[in-house]
């Protein structure tokens, strides 16, 4: 059985097995403000989605993460399109992701809906990488 729901306190050690990312102060912040969620089989996690707002009005998925044994079951659409039904029930009417051109999650984003809608260059010395290219999706 799969239940998605808002991470907890008790979903840590879990969730940093898979984002290595996210400071500890902005995980607790996550938890309280109900911006992330956790992806479930059986009781068991499998994966994890968190936003915040860009502009602070717009949802923006900022992370997606199914753990590697479990790729390719369909977990990611499925947090995905939690993630959408719970925006749209709070009122949004777009949401926004991102990935860098190098990574084959822009053709994930594009099979559910999302359109290209600009990107960012980093080239300051110490954070160069990859183009980073903006995905939106109406609700």
């Amino acid at each position: 059985m799969i239940q998605i729901r808002y991470a907890e306190r008790l979903d840590q050690d879990f969730w940093y097995r898979l984002d290595r990312h996210l400071p500890e102060a902005e995980f607790d912040k996550k938890i309280r403000d109900l911006r992330a969620y956790v992806l479930l089989e059986d009781g068991i996690p499998k994966g994890i989605l968190r936003y915040n707002l860009f502009w602070d009005n717009t949802p923006f998925c900022t992370l997606i993460f199914i753990d590697p044994c479990s790729q390719k079951r369909g977990f990611g659409k499925m947090l995905m399109e939690y993630w959408e039904t719970d925006m749209r029930r709070q009122g949004y009417g777009m949401i926004m992701t991102t990935t860098r051109t190098d990574e084959d999650a822009q053709h994930f984003y594009r099979k559910l809906g999302y359109q290209d809608c600009g990107g960012l260059i980093l080239a300051v010395q110490g954070f160069e990488q990859p183009a980073e290219l903006f995905l939106c999706k109406a609700l």
